[in-house]
């Protein structure tokens, strides 16, 4: 392939996307870019084409990845948020919630022309990060949104394609 034909999903259809998978009309809007600090966890989902090359990155802060996969488990909206406002972490069971939104998100970059994308790994808040896809995550083609989860919270999302 000698043009890159990857491209970032739209505002919309990533409302469309997380609205169809948590079942609930989902707001996203224009945000911050969400990077890690020691004091601001975030899960990084890697996604990859066929030959195993990163070709994608989902970045979520801490309450994004928590309401998300929550949402998603139909968990109670007071555990979730107790995850993010006392914990600092997320449960087991919000963590394997998390990796199916992010297994699902992978079809944001299948659109006709670019590699296929599948999700290759997931870093939950607190996981280490290895440092060739830290460096990755600030990468200017990228989205940066604010998502609201109804009944649970506003948090953070950005898409990369380093």
């Amino acid at each position: 392939m000698t043009a890159d034909t990857r491209v970032l999903p739209t505002t919309k259809d990533v409302k469309d996307m997380l609205t169809g998978l948590v079942g609930r009309p989902v707001t996203v809007a224009p945000g911050a870019p969400v990077t890690p600090t020691e004091r601001k966890p975030v899960s990084v989902a890697v996604y990859v084409d066929p030959q195993l090359n990163t070709n994608a990155l989902c970045v979520m802060d801490l309450a994004l990845s928590a309401y998300s996969g929550g949402a998603l488990a139909m968990l109670p909206p007071g555990g979730c948020q107790d995850a993010v406002e006392e914990d600092g972490e997320l449960t087991t069971m919000l963590t394997e919630a998390l990796h199916e939104v992010v297994n699902v998100l992978s079809a944001l970059f299948n659109v006709p022309g670019a590699p296929h994308s599948k999700l290759y790994a997931l870093y939950a808040p607190g996981d280490d990060i290895p440092g060739d896809i830290a460096g990755m995550l600030s990468a200017f083609n990228r989205i940066d949104l604010a998502v609201e989860v109804p009944g649970y919270g506003k948090g953070g999302l950005s898409l990369v394609i380093p």
